[in-house]
């Protein structure tokens, strides 16, 4: 990344336009798989949902569904069009062509972000984007199956989860958990970490941003000032009550007044956009009004300012971890920004995969997510049930701490467990069509997408679940400073895994397939796959499902078993795993 990029800052206030995917069980495409493809990709620009729906922006600084709105007509009236037996595909939010396929094919094929290595740079990237050409699809923003904050909430929660059992010997009760970033993925932070049992303290730049969480409850309140709100979230972990606190300042800011101050939190992280230093992230000199001008007026010397702040954030990071705190890089690229800029002791603390995540990709634990096109939170709730039922809590080592979460996701879970579902209340608000995540592993999830169909054909459920992930995931991804960091064989920018997992999940009948490059940590950073299949009550949907989300979570065994993780080779054994040179 380089801090003489010409990029052009998007218009975030070109031409309002309210976005609302149909709900219901009325099909207007001719298959259910058509359907849900054109119902997520309204989802994600709905205004519950997309961060800046008038530009197309999903989340993630600039992460688009589509590149423009006449882009975004075609794909919904070919959707609508779409035979039985053909195929959309998608160039970078652009519906470039229709192919004949056959049933069990994806009805769309998604590409996104992808440039030849040599010239996959933020540049490069910036030139192709400032002319049309192309789009950043981040992860799911691109790919149609972003659910909002809830998407990485699980995650969050895994990761703070396993960071209390790692490292205090228990959960985060009592202890102090600092970071920044209350957008669509950091905004999760809140939330997962009361659900771990902490006490949480938030900076965000972006008041309206710390407003949104706190509406949807996933932030409980907002402190004015930077000592006020230390003090609270102080006060709040000595007494260990699991409460969330937002300030509205600069994480730079907050972190460098806790050094001043001398209090050093028990865990740090940080979920700004730090991976976009043009369009994500906001320097130490703005505020937030004036940097949404400064960006326009001058790109260059504002990612100049950005690259800087970003350094002295890790620098105040790597000086709390000296003092005590346990960090930890959550993948935004930070880290790499601040020592491309001369911080040699950047990588001082580790990434979360392989610091609480990577034994879970080991199994082909990683975040599985559905949503009710149906549009009725019932179909949730009783999604939520027959997972209870399906897993006991004594099913394997994930099995209580799976209850635990949905049961978490709940203001009467009493309810929920009496099958009263009427009066089943969310913990925290809907985005958009009602949805759910969960992390399961191989052999977990084949099973829970079959009951789902299940429950659709005998009329359970009124209309289709759709079932995709992040592309976070055990085998879809290369991330060298995040997914794939400190791999034990060292393959850690092989990204020959990323392009198996999409053909794999071609081969396999997903409804939606996609490839992008980027997401997460910044263009020439990762690349990475996606997959979404469509649970419609159908014996071939049946077949379908079986397949894909079987296939799906093995690659990530195949991964990690290559790579020489004991873990993933005890696994394969166990559920009969073809490995030919195991």
């Amino acid at each position: 990344m380089t801090t003489t990029q010409s990029a052009t800052a998007l218009d975030f206030t070109a031409g309002a336009r309210a976005v609302r995917a149909p709900r219901g069980s009325q099909l207007t495409c001719k298959t259910w798989q058509a359907e849900a493809a054109m119902r997520m990709l309204m989802n994600n620009l709905d205004p519950e949902v997309a961060e800046h729906p008038d530009a197309l922006v999903v989340y993630g600084g600039r992460g688009r569904a589509a590149r423009s709105w006449a882009a975004f007509d075609s794909i919904v009236e070919t959707l609508k069009r779409l035979d039985t037996d053909e195929t959309l595909l998608v160039q970078s939010g652009k519906p470039v062509g229709v192919v004949r396929t056959h049933p069990d094919s994806p009805r769309v094929l998604i590409a996104n972000s992808n440039i030849v290595p040599h010239w996959a740079t933020q540049d490069q990237f910036d030139e192709y984007e400032a002319k049309g050409l192309m789009i950043f699809g981040q992860m799911t923003a691109g790919s149609w199956i972003y659910i909002g904050t809830q998407g990485i909430l699980q995650g969050t929660y895994e990761t703070f989860a396993e960071c209390g059992r790692m490292d205090f010997g228990c959960s985060l009760k009592g202890k102090l958990c600092v970071t920044g970033g209350c957008g669509g993925m950091g905004g999760a932070q809140p939330l997962a970490v009361t659900l771990a049992e902490g006490t949480c303290l938030i900076a965000d730049v972006d008041l309206s941003r710390l407003e949104r969480r706190r509406d949807d409850r996933y932030l409980d309140e907002i402190v004015d000032g930077l000592d006020a709100a230390i003090d609270r979230a102080v006060d709040l972990a000595a007494r260990g009550e699991a409460v969330s606190v937002g300030v509205h300042a600069n994480a730079v800011e907050l972190l460098e007044r806790m050094l001043e101050r001398d209090i050093t939190p028990d865990v740090l992280t940080d979920q700004t956009s730090a991976h976009d230093p043009l369009q994500g992230y906001v320097p130490v000199e703005y505020t937030f009004e004036q940097a949404a001008e400064e960006r326009v007026r001058d790109a260059k010397a504002y990612q100049k300012l950005s690259i800087e702040s970003m350094t002295r954030h890790v620098r105040a990071m790597v000086e709390l971890q000296k003092r005590g705190a346990v960090a930890f890089d959550y993948g935004n690229n930070i880290r790499q920004r601040a020592l491309d800029n001369g911080f040699d002791d950047a990588f001082a603390f580790p990434g979360f995969v392989p610091a609480y995540i990577r034994e879970q990709f080991c199994v082909g634990r990683g975040p599985f997510r559905w949503v009710a096109l149906s549009g009725d939170p019932v179909d949730i709730y009783k999604t939520d049930k027959a997972l209870l039922d399906l897993f006991p809590k004594d099913a394997g080592p994930y099995g209580e701490r799976l209850h635990r979460w949905i049961l978490g996701c709940h203001k009467n879970p009493q309810a929920l467990l009496a099958g009263n579902f009427e009066k089943c209340e969310p913990r925290f608000g809907w985005q958009g069509l009602p949805s759910r995540i969960c992390w399961f592993g191989l052999g977990e999830r084949d099973k829970a997408g079959l009951k789902f169909n299940e429950m659709v054909a005998s009329g359970e459920l009124s209309a289709p679940i759709v079932i995709g992930r992040d592309h976070l995931d055990c085998g879809s991804v290369a991330s060298p400073n995040r997914e794939t960091e400190g791999m034990l064989d060292g393959s850690d920018a092989i990204s020959d895994w990323a392009l198996l997992n999409a053909m794999v999940n071609v081969a396999s009948g997903s409804s939606w397939v996609s490839l992008h490059h980027g997401g997460g940590v910044g263009i020439g950073f990762s690349q990475h796959a996606g997959q979404v299949i469509v649970a419609d009550g159908t014996s071939d949907s049946a077949t379908r499902i079986s397949r894909v989300l079987a296939n799906d979570p093995m690659m990530g065994i195949f991964r990690h078993a290559d790579a020489g993780y004991e873990t993933a080779a005890l696994c394969a054994k166990d559920q009969d795993v073809d490995i030919p040179m195991q």
